[in-house]
């Protein structure tokens, strides 16, 4: 069978209605992990799946997954299968954890250090600060910026990346064809330049209400550690703090003035146990040690070393470590560049380059760029 072959029953299974994301995993993990095989077997019996998905299995509506498949088509563009060896390893260990995803932009950028910056949609002056603020410095810190596109805080997160030339990751509740808010266009489309965006809904998926806090728990999953800036006692930044929370990742909260509403939702996190930050610095400090551990989690993974705990007994292989070595200069090179000097897969790289940049090694630069450090 073709890729195309593959991609087509993935799609067909990503919108087979009552098939939840449970059930879709525990079939490919009861099988070889080969999604057609899983998708020939649900045609010859989908009982107790429901008549409309029964319909949809026997007759799938060939226009829409057409127009599925010209949306991946485009340069980019991509459906990261948690059957792919650079599927986000910190995304396995949540609640519900993702069948696939549909991904505008650098979909290698899913397997660097992340920290989610969440708060109010209506933002005071003060807020939209601190959050350009942190995202500025923990950019600048090697960590990539993950938020929801949403008006206020994510937005200006996700725009204080971009300035300082660093990517970010927006997470969003729409199909990934799809921008909400409307005005959030033009930043939308620089993060698809420049970052990656990514929906676990398909394209076209109108925004809906019930959508947000499923994109909430991707915004926590794939974060090292989730900052909340602004928050009322209603929320939905409390919400992506506490999956936050229940998914053992670091929360941390941004203390404000007793007489703003917004910082109620912070106050109540940190009277819960959250941690309070005044500055970038302290979450860097308390999330290196995580970063590294991704790091070796990623070593393991992508080179195949054996690992207890999910950690590996050693670095990746050495041939391969001194290939980049070689490849890496004085000069900054991006790591498409890096992958074409070494014969190394990008995802790879990127595991290999956030070690050697936790050691001290090697220097990430804006642009997506790489340097020896003197």
């Amino acid at each position: 069978m073709s890729d195309t072959d593959a991609l087509r029953a993935w799609l067909v299974l990503l919108r087979t209605p009552g098939l939840g994301l449970a059930a879709l995993r525990e079939r490919l993990a009861a099988g070889t992990g080969d999604i057609e095989a899983v998708l020939a077997d649900l045609k010859r019996a989908p009982a107790g799946m429901g008549e409309a998905a029964g319909a949809w299995l026997r007759h799938p509506d060939e226009a829409r997954l057409a127009a599925d498949l010209a949306w991946l088509a485009a340069p980019g563009h991509r459906l990261l299968c948690c059957t792919d060896a650079d599927f986000p390893p910190l995304l396995e260990h949540i609640p519900q954890p993702p069948a696939a995803l549909f991904v505008a932009g650098d979909a290698g950028l899913l397997l660097r250090p992340q920290v989610a910056i969440v708060g109010a949609r209506g933002a005071t002056a003060g807020g939209l600060a601190h959050a350009r603020r942190f995202a500025t410095a923990l950019a600048q810190a090697g960590f990539v910026v993950t938020s929801g596109l949403a008006d206020g805080v994510d937005g200006a997160a996700h725009a204080a990346a971009l300035a300082v030339d660093a990517p970010t990751i927006a997470v969003v509740g729409t199909g990934p064809d799809r921008v909400y808010p409307r005005k959030h266009q033009a930043l939308a489309q620089a993060i698809t330049a420049r970052g990656a965006l990514l929906s676990e809904f398909p394209p076209g998926t109108p925004p809906r209400a019930d959508h947000f806090p499923r994109r909430n728990r991707l915004i926590a999953g794939l974060s090292l550690g989730t900052l909340v800036i602004e928050a009322g006692l209603k929320s939905g930044s409390l919400i992506t703090a506490r999956l936050a929370g229940e998914q053992g990742r670091e929360v941390f909260a941004l203390p404000g003035s007793v007489h703003n509403p917004l910082a109620r939702g912070c106050h109540r996190l940190i009277r819960e146990g959250v941690r309070l930050v005044e500055e970038p610095a302290e979450l860097v400090e308390t999330l290196a040690p995580a970063a590294r551990a991704l790091g070796l989690e990623l070593a393991a993974r992508l080179a195949a070393v054996p690992a207890p705990d999910g950690l590996p007994a050693a670095a990746p292989a050495d041939p391969e470590q001194h290939r980049l070595r070689e490849a890496l200069g004085h000069d900054p090179a991006t790591l498409d560049e890096l992958a074409a000097r070494t014969g190394l897969q990008p995802a790879a790289l990127s595991s290999m380059l956030l070690m050697l940049e936790l050691d001290g090694q090697v220097e990430s630069l804006p642009g997506n760029r790489y340097q020896c450090v003197a």
